[in-house]
């Protein structure tokens, strides 16, 4: 397998808006983040994935963009931008941008002049339809964020299509104009001297010809993924590659809703024609329910998890590459999702969970907080949420009778994004050493509890587990590059499996439940060492008692 940095790298991904905040207006910002570098630098990661801080009207926190070549005002200016990365480099902590370009703000002047007439220059660099003949919309495609995909705009009296908020106009990449402006854009990036990019919703970018009906979903539209892995998406990406990526050494991922194993294989083979690695969501979707959707408290069966990600293990091996991750700030806190976030077990399957994800073969993510074992917030009601997709989803389904209020608001509160986007827990000081002023959303009132100050001093914190576990990969060639083989994949409270690179092997146990379970050791493993272990006293006998969500690597 051929070596690359970035297969070797850590990942950690910035929340710009919930950061840091450095001049005392609740909001984080370019130099809130450059002040932290250094407990970056002592985590020990590699990249830094920097969610959107271009200009934009903060519709969907600033994933609509209205200017590619600037800063949010809130974020600060490109000086602050252009400190913050030699800040970096000076670290060796690579930048890598969020490159959103499936949609873009209907504020940006391309947009601004699309909408004027039907035959202006940037008419076509968007994807507008008449009515149907009998006056209902172009087709049955439905937002992301709820509702239909289609906005009436009186002045050409013509729809456009948004898969997302209706502030978020996709872009038409059948035209030339439109992928040649965004390789110029991204081209101008990498000269400033980023080090590659994750692509939002990547796998959306090429739409089915004549846009057809589908299938309605939960609300009577057809899910946002219709257009998921298009006919042109593989052969835009192979461009991007040419005209742009391929003028740096760049680390690339794909946000990639709706890919199947088949399709990763393209958007990330080993040849490097298109991207390094995919995002990809079957993992995210186990807990999942199949008339609400994401929408419900429910719990996840191990063993379905267990399936999944050895398929997508076993699947791109030697073919493509993995990305490892539980939570990014479109997902709750895993370790009250998949963990148990109570005061007993909350380090101790927070550090399960790491230890589960971080042995696997693929470039593992880190999620800012979850370092230290960040939980869900209680938002208790619906004023304390900021994003659009749980209140319009907590309007639109109990609007429509589908689900009642409370059963609705536990299940934002379970699931939805803002229990990422609270601010980071700096120390137990006013807002969690976030701000000095009132932040843009609810601080989470277990910060006096659970915060950085703490863990940097504390032997036995989360922060100093995840420093151990990112130590390890960049000392073993078998973490990153071994083998991955499931074992005991029917036990509904154990996650093993054996990672092999030559004669070297080591073998994972992670138990996902407050059972004590004992198993047994495979001979070849009887006199290893324990190469890290969430309870301090683990030992190597020929059984191993697992205590509740207890973790132990042993090496042969």
């Amino acid at each position: 397998m051929e070596k690359r940095w970035w297969k070797e790298s850590v990942v950690y991904q910035i929340y710009p808006r919930s950061f840091c905040d450095s001049n005392g207006d609740g909001i984080g910002d370019l130099n809130g983040i450059t002040s932290k570098f250094d407990y970056l630098k002592e985590l020990g990661i590699d990249v830094i994935w920097l969610s959107p801080v271009y200009k934009s009207p903060n519709d969907d926190n600033g994933y609509d963009i209205s200017d590619y070549q600037a800063i949010m005002d809130e974020f600060g200016t490109m000086e602050d931008f252009d400190r913050m990365l030699a800040a970096a480099h000076e670290r060796g902590i690579k930048i890598m941008m969020d490159l959103v370009v499936n949609h873009t703000s209907d504020e940006h002047k391309w947009f601004i002049e699309s909408r004027k007439s039907t035959d202006n220059p940037y008419r076509d660099y968007y994807i507008w339809r008449p009515a149907k003949e009998d006056g209902s919309l172009p087709n049955n495609w439905g937002s992301c964020f709820s509702g239909p995909a289609w906005e009436y705009d009186k002045t050409t009296d013509m729809y456009f299509l948004h898969l997302f908020s209706k502030k978020q106009p996709d872009l038409n990449w059948d035209n030339p104009a439109v992928r040649q402006d965004v390789f110029d854009m991204m081209n101008w990036w990498l000269k400033k001297g980023v080090d590659g990019f994750r692509m939002d919703v990547i796998s959306l970018i090429s739409k089915e010809p004549g846009l057809p009906d589908k299938e309605p979903g939960i609300n009577g539209y057809a899910t946002f993924n219709v257009s998921a892995n298009g006919p042109h998406v593989h052969e835009y990406l192979q461009e991007m590659r040419q005209k742009a990526l391929n003028n740096a050494d760049t680390i690339t991922v794909g946000e990639c809703s709706g890919v199947t194993l088949e399709e990763a294989k393209k958007y990330a083979r080993s040849d490097e024609k298109e991207l390094n690695m995919v995002f990809q969501f079957e993992h995210m979707d186990v807990d999942s329910d199949e008339k609400a959707g994401k929408w419900t408290t429910r719990k996840m069966d191990l063993r379905d998890l267990k399936k999944i990600l050895t398929r997508w293990q076993k699947g791109l091996q030697d073919i493509a590459w993995n990305s490892l991750y539980w939570e990014n700030h479109d997902q709750p806190r895993s370790v009250s999702r998949f963990g148990n976030d109570s005061d007993e077990y909350r380090e101790i399957s927070a550090k399960m969970l790491a230890t589960c994800i971080h042995m696997m073969q693929g470039t593992p993510y880190v999620y800012q907080g979850e370092e230290l074992g960040m939980t869900n917030c209680p938002f208790n009601t619906l004023d304390n949420f900021r994003d659009l997709e749980s209140i319009n989803a907590f309007h639109e389904l109990t609007g429509q009778g589908k689900m009642t209020e409370e059963d609705m608001m536990a299940a934002i509160s379970y699931k939805g994004r803002d229990n990422a986007r609270t601010p980071m827990q700096w120390d137990d000081s006013a807002y969690a050493g976030f701000s000095t002023a009132k932040p843009w959303i609810m601080v989470n009132p277990n910060y006096t509890k659970i915060n950085a100050k703490d863990q940097i001093n504390r032997e036995d914190s989360v922060f100093k587990y995840y420093q151990k576990l990112i130590k390890l990969r960049h000392e073993s060639e078998l973490i990153v590059y071994g083998t991955y083989d499931l074992i005991l994949d029917d036990d509904k409270d154990i996650y093993a499996y054996i990672r092999t690179l030559g004669d070297e092997k080591l073998i994972v146990y992670c138990n996902f439940s407050e059972n004590t379970r004992e198993v047994e050791l495979p001979e070849e493993f009887t006199n290893g060492k324990v190469l890290i272990s969430n309870y301090i006293d683990a030992k190597v006998n020929h059984k191993i008692t697992l205590r509740p969500y207890e973790a132990i690597v042993i090496q042969k």
